[in-house]
């Protein structure tokens, strides 16, 4: 019987698995422990509205910080779960306090991937995963600084925009020939380049970062083959690392994530993993997968909740992301790794298309710009594997809906 659930992590997946277990009426205790000084928050707006200022610290929560005492969830802040004893079933605290547990979740996220190079821990140098980081950054961002952006992903496109927005002089540097290019096609990437050179962002890619310089503070970027940048401020935006550290040093299975199965269970029965963390089968897809989502760490949460209240709940869902820039909304549903053919419905110009991506003639993703319609009505296609003929898809004026029957 399970008495007392432990969740190692305070974030946006560990949030959820509390909320679900007191819906599912789980009588007994919860106790959430994260190293961060806040309830936990959602980490998506980091990045665009709460960067830009037009975001409260408050708004970012899940839930009002009164809700955790009157949902009866004890929440330790400012605390990190050092140990993990499979045996004794407990965790080590960096306070020096060991918690029983009769099942533990783990949900320790990510942690940015940094860039080992000279001069990335001048002050000006940024990263961000946190509210703290945004703050830091935030007293960097003045209007007319030169600000440089190591790395055309997500997250240093995104900052790239609120940047520019707020009067920086803005320029991204990217190792890759193309922006975005781990996870969009050529034409996906050639629509975000020119809108961001359009705005006024300078590009440099196929372009190598060797070091980082300065004195009190950074003042330029190092190129390799190319003059130095002169910058204020840097962000790094590289991309993450799964945290895997306590799963690993308990004897946990550990391939490119913590390993779950379907119900988010670890390779010990009593210890689940959820979120970021996690290198889980996806049915759909065939094969394991590790992902950065948001959807992916709320419903994991709800997956390993219900699972732990005794209910059989299998994850297995299509995969979805988005990204804000400028008044560009990218919405991405499915894999698209490993496709051999793309096909554009709409007009890049019209800046409303999207990119469907097809492997051994099935339907496996689609990028959706400003078209929230193919977006959702492309994820029931991809959860059936469906075969539609290129020349349907390629058609705008046929909804996406309305191919499921023909395929």
């Amino acid at each position: 019987m399970v008495n007392r659930v432990v969740i190692a992590g305070a974030g946006h997946a560990a949030g959820q698995a509390a909320v679900t277990l007191r819906q599912k009426k789980f009588a007994g205790e919860i106790v959430m422990i994260g190293e961060e000084p806040y309830y936990p928050y959602q980490r998506p707006p980091l990045s665009k509205k709460f960067l830009a200022g037009e975001l409260p610290a408050d708004r970012l929560h899940l839930k009002p910080d009164s809700y955790y005492a009157e949902a009866n969830i004890e929440v330790r802040l400012n605390t990190r779960v050092e140990a993990i004893d499979r045996k004794g079933k407990s965790v080590g605290l960096s306070s020096g306090d060991k918690v029983h547990y009769d099942t533990l979740i783990l949900a320790t996220g990510a942690v940015v991937r940094l860039l080992a190079l000279p001069g990335t821990d001048l002050p000006g140098v940024h990263y961000l995963r946190n509210i703290r980081d945004v703050d830091r950054m935030r007293e960097d961002m003045a209007p007319g600084r030169r600000m440089v952006v190591i790395g055309a992903g997500y997250i240093g496109l995104e900052v790239a925009a609120v940047a520019c927005q707020l009067g920086l002089d803005v320029t991204v540097v990217e190792m890759e020939g193309r922006v975005m290019s781990r996870v969009v096609s050529t034409q996906v990437s050639g629509f975000y380049e020119r809108e961001h050179r359009s705005h006024g962002v300078k590009l440099r890619l196929s372009t190598g970062v060797t070091g980082v310089s300065g004195g009190s503070r950074v003042t330029s970027v190092n190129l390799r083959n190319a003059d130095p940048l002169a910058a204020d401020l840097v962000l790094i935006g590289i991309g993450i690392e799964p945290s895997v550290g306590l799963a690993s040093a308990s004897g946990l299975e550990v391939n490119n994530g913590i390993v779950v199965d379907d119900r988010c269970r670890s390779s010990d029965p009593d210890i689940y993993a959820i979120g970021d963390c996690t290198f889980h089968p996806n049915g759909i897809f065939g094969r394991s997968v590790r992902l950065e989502s948001v959807h992916n760490a709320l419903e994991q949460a709800r997956t390993a909740a219900q699972n732990i209240c005794g209910e059989e709940v299998r994850y297995c869902d299509v995969p979805w992301f988005w990204s804000d820039q400028y008044d560009i909304k990218l919405q991405i549903a499915g894999l698209s790794q490993g496709h051999d053919q793309t096909v554009l419905r709409g007009k890049p110009d019209s800046r409303s298309f999207s990119c469907l991506y097809l492997k051994d003639g099935i339907l496996i993703a689609v990028d959706a710009i400003n078209c929230p319609k193919d977006f959702m009505q492309a994820k029931p296609l991809i959860a059936a594997r469906a075969s539609v003929p290129v020349e349907l898809l390629a058609n705008a004026d046929i909804a996406l809906k309305d191919l499921a029957a023909r395929s």
